[in-house]
């Protein structure tokens, strides 16, 4: 199935849902970026995160950006999405492997460890950006997300995300966000069977595994409660907006005389983007041209 996000509304618009299906730009970050069992399962995690937040801001160029600095293994993490359906992202260090933990799964706890905080940046297109922090309380992502939405903006909800890698790749990816909106917040009838609900579910990978849709998820958690599906289903994917003409003029910032040592030591440049691993090259001729660019431009 293609990747993919659905909305859904339930108990008379007091309910919000959001559906996931995230697997192929998963797949294809872990491809990117030579990621272990354990590096794909958090940063897919983090990017069904981050596109599951996006999904309620309005203006086009709206975009979420997740950051995680903690004291495990892997180091943290930094993933970026937009209202459009792109996430990017990355881990620091991609190739940390772990033992699988107490209940068989992927450790992404124990990779990002509880000791730590996320960082929650809103940009909704205008303005200064709205920033958030709050402490890790799992480090199993999913957790920390839910919990950054109940104490930073006071919204009832849960989250779950999940990732299953193989030796064959990233075969099921993404995660669902069910939120009591603020004219039913106060129902604690509805908050608490919401909650009993998704704390029966073994996961969400597993249930893409059985072969059930997001609808078809959606329906056995809301089935019951006036559950309406939005009909519009919007794609979702892997982007990075970075290109060479961008890696050029960031090589300005090194100065005019750190460029001509580049030029006399090196023959060249090379630039790798954090957030997809392109990597970039510029010629002698290429580097030659740019500090006569800026020689007459100061």
């Amino acid at each position: 199935m293609a990747d993919q996000l659905i909305r859904a509304t339930a108990a008379k618009g007091g309910i919000r849902a959001v559906g996931l299906i995230s697997t192929r730009l998963t797949e294809q970050a872990r491809q990117r970026h030579n990621l272990s069992y354990v590096a794909t399962a958090a940063l897919g995690r983090a990017m069904s995160s981050s596109l599951l937040l996006a999904s309620n801001m309005k203006q086009e160029q709206s975009r979420v950006n997740l950051r995680i600095k903690s004291n495990g293994p892997l180091g943290g993490l930094l993933v970026d999405a937009g209202v459009d359906g792109t996430v990017r992202g990355y881990v620091e260090n991609p190739s940390i492997e772990l033992p699988p933990n107490d209940r068989g799964k992927l450790d992404v706890g124990g990779a990002i460890g509880r000791d730590g905080y996320l960082y929650v940046v809103r940009d909704v297109g205008y303005g200064y950006p709205y920033s958030s922090t709050v402490e890790l309380v799992s480090g199993e992502i999913g957790d920390d997300v839910a919990n950054y939405l109940i104490n930073s903006e006071q919204t009832p909800s849960a989250l779950l995300v999940g990732v299953f890698v193989g030796a064959e790749g990233v075969t099921a990816s993404g995660g669902i966000l069910l939120q009591v909106l603020p004219k039913a917040s106060h129902d604690e009838e509805l908050v608490q069977t919401l909650e009993s609900r998704v704390d029966r579910l073994s996961g969400f990978t597993p249930l893409m595994r059985q072969g059930k849709t997001l609808s078809e998820i959606f329906e056995h958690l809301l089935g019951d409660m006036g559950l309406y599906v939005f009909p519009d289903v919007q794609m979702v994917r892997f982007h990075c907006g970075c290109t060479f003409e961008r890696m050029m003029n960031a090589l300005k910032l090194f100065g005019v005389a750190e460029l001509e040592d580049m030029i006399e030591k090196d023959g060249g440049a090379e630039a790798t983007c954090h957030f997809c691993g392109e990597v970039y090259q510029a010629s002698r001729d290429e580097l030659v041209a740019l500090v006569e660019e800026m020689k007459v431009e100061n």
